[in-house]
């Protein structure tokens, strides 16, 4: 259990049987009436934001995440199939409880899977990629001073904005939190 008054950013805690990461919290001491905690919570498996006041002597249960390195096989379907590098041991995740968060990772990468008490709800991918472009249109001399961008089709079938002066079969390094261009390979 942790106290409101102690929290701090990045803390995970359990509310209500939420699972909430706090991404920003104040110390509130009004000039009358008693103080109080102000947060802002992350979802971590829905991925709302939630804001919720707590009285400094308020406690929470802090929640204890599980991260797992395992390496993408393949998917079936609805289904996506991990294994675990260690053991080899092989896990089957449903497509919704992974969303769209695949869609820079090839087969064979390593990525975190997230659980709790057990219960995988989530996954990690690794913070930067590097993928080929397998479509993207060709880019006119001179376009290079507006800053422009075009969209170019990288090989796990994913979108990205790339400038003009990109073209098709390059390897590209990419940000899978944001979808970013970072630059060439």
């Amino acid at each position: 259990m942790i106290s409101a008054g102690e929290f701090r950013n990045g803390i995970t805690v359990e509310v209500e049987g939420d699972l909430y990461v706090i991404i920003d919290f104040q110390h509130v001491k009004p000039g009358k009436g008693a103080a109080f905690v102000r947060t802002k919570m992350r979802g971590i498996v829905n991925g709302g934001i939630v804001e919720r006041t707590f009285r400094p002597s308020e406690k929470v249960a802090r929640a204890h995440i599980d991260r797992k390195d395992m390496q993408y096989l393949y998917t079936d379907g609805e289904l996506y199939h991990f294994m675990d590098a260690e053991s080899y041991e092989q896990t089957a995740i449903d497509a919704s409880q992974i969303g769209d968060t695949l869609r820079y990772v090839k087969e064979n990468e390593t990525v975190k899977i997230l659980s709790h008490n057990g219960t995988v709800f989530g996954i990690e991918p690794p913070m930067f990629v590097e993928l080929k472009i397998t479509d993207t249109e060709p880019g006119f001399k001179g376009d290079t001073a507006t800053g422009a961008t075009k969209p170019a089709t990288v090989e796990t079938g994913a979108v990205v904005q790339v400038p003009l002066f990109i073209s098709g079969d390059e390897i590209i390094k990419i940000d899978t939190r944001t979808g970013e261009y970072l630059g060439r390979v």
